[in-house]
């Protein structure tokens, strides 16, 4: 019998993280240590934004480069991890709302660029959920409910995006995070603490601070996933709780069964 999964939400950050060794790698590394190994890794990136849900069901996702004007040794990374065919079928059969296989996609740098340091070896089956970008909030969270049951079949629902994540307003030599930054990560991280999940999909409640912590939903809404897929009673442990250049939280998230770990 397979050991329940946690579910994990990651601020992945710079795609640079792949190559450094900073304070949010080491955190990426540690959660991997004290995690049971998945079976599989579904990973919902904020980099596969779509019209409509899709699932890659290849068995050799590729490694994609969505991502420009960074040094050589960055597109040099590989992450030749497996896929895992079945369980996408799986999950395109869990989820109610229509779900397109497409494998033009593969495994982009939300998804690679962590699992890189937390799995360097490449050799737990990876695949991949988009993320419809016509969908309410409170769809994405639906999905990650009805995802749940993968967790007892040994697969890790990992979400890969950023709570706070303003481009436009990204300070080079801000290490911690303005005003507002600080304001509505802490918003999220009281909802989610207590459990209070309608709450983070309402996350305009947040007030001023929710207008200013993104434009476009793509890098919250792998939350949302993770926080439907997770049980009522399940353990929170915050990592990597911070800040950085102003305009982008790396705070993540690590919910698990009381039992599990």
């Amino acid at each position: 019998m397979n050991e329940k999964m946690p579910v994990l939400f990651v601020g992945h950050g710079s795609p640079m993280n792949a190559i450094e060794n900073n304070e949010f790698t080491r955190g990426w590394e540690a959660i991997a240590a004290k995690i049971p190994t998945p079976k599989a890794i579904l990973s919902i990136s904020a980099h596969w934004y779509t019209e409509g849900t899709k699932v890659n069901d290849s068995d050799k996702p590729e490694t994609i480069y969505d991502m420009y004007g960074f040094p050589d040794e960055l597109y040099k990374v590989v992450y030749d991890a497996p896929g895992a065919p079945e369980l996408a079928h799986l999950t395109k059969n869990l989820i109610t709302r229509a779900v397109t296989v497409d494998n033009t996609w593969g495994l982009d740098h939300g998804t690679w660029s962590v699992l890189h340091r937390m799995y360097p070896t490449a050799e737990i089956p990876v695949f991949q959920l988009s993320i419809d970008l016509s969908a309410a909030a409170a769809t994405h969270y639906q999905i990650g409910q009805e995802l749940q049951s993968l967790r007892d079949q040994g697969v890790l629902i990992f979400g890969s995006g950023n709570i706070v994540h303003n481009l436009s307003r990204v300070n080079w030599e801000l290490s911690g995070g303005y005003s507002w930054a600080d304001e509505f990560d802490a918003y999220i991280k009281e909802c989610i603490l207590n459990h209070r999940y309608q709450d983070v999909i309402n996350y305009h409640s947040a007030g001023e601070s929710s207008k200013l912590a993104f434009f476009t939903p793509d890098h919250f809404y792998p939350l949302l996933y993770v926080l439907g897929a997770a049980g009522d009673d399940d353990n929170i442990t915050i990592f990597n709780d911070s800040r950085t250049l102003g305009s982008m939280s790396m705070t993540s998230y690590l919910i698990s069964d009381k039992n599990s770990i």
